[in-house]
């Protein structure tokens, strides 16, 4: 595992690392962002995936689990056409301000700006557990060419990075790291396992929810 003052990468499947919530220059924001290859050399690539002239869609989501018991899933297939809105106001797009304490900030296509996709969670809630995972919305699974990563941020402590690593994996969803709350910390473990459907991923780590078909 490689330290230095700025981020813990989480090397191998598996691995843990714990972050401190009760720091006191720690903000009200968890920060979980995906991001994914972009630029010139990989244009040619992004085109093949969808047949035409578009970055890859590689969309970030969440299992989520509260205290209570209640559960749910957060992507932009979830919140599409018209199902999301503000992170005050609940909708399927999670809620930052009041339960679930989960906001996706919405759907990118392609990461064209270069800042991917971002959940924010209130550590200050009853969240006790949550599943990050990233699937490819369109087109075929190269996971190797992504280059995906996911960063955790929590201020006053070094930034977390899951590597998705170089699989050459056919299967679209790929669980990515597992989060477990307590009061006063977090701990994220490396998960990189590959699955067929949100659904195949959720018999895997046991959520137990029912699954229909959905679009953007």
């Amino acid at each position: 595992m490689a330290i230095n003052l700025q981020k813990v990468t989480i090397e191998k499947q598996g691995d843990t690392h714990s972050i401190d919530l009760t720091k006191k220059d720690n903000n009200k924001e968890i920060v979980i962002n995906l991001n994914w290859s972009q630029g010139e050399t990989k244009k040619g690539f992004f085109a093949s995936l969808l047949g035409g002239n578009n970055a890859i869609d590689l969309d970030l989501g969440c299992f989520y689990e509260l205290e209570d018991g209640q559960k749910n899933v957060i992507d932009g297939v979830q919140f599409a056409k018209g199902n999301g809105g503000s992170r005050d106001r609940l909708t399927r797009q999670g809620r930052y301000t009041d339960a679930p304490w989960v906001w996706h900030t919405g759907d990118d296509r392609g990461a064209a700006a270069g800042s991917g996709e971002n959940i924010i969670v209130n550590p200050n809630n009853s969240i006790k557990r949550m599943v990050i995972y990233c699937f490819i919305y369109d087109g075929v699974a190269r996971w190797a060419e992504t280059n995906g990563v996911v960063t955790i941020k929590v201020s006053g402590n070094p930034d977390i990075e899951v590597e998705m690593g170089k699989q050459n994996d056919t299967k679209k969803f790929c669980a990515i790291a597992e989060i477990l709350f307590s009061p006063t910390s977090m701990q994220v473990k490396k998960l990189v396992t590959f699955h067929n459907s949100h659904s195949d991923c959720d018999k895997m780590y046991n959520w137990g929810m029912q699954w229909a078909a959905g679009s953007k």
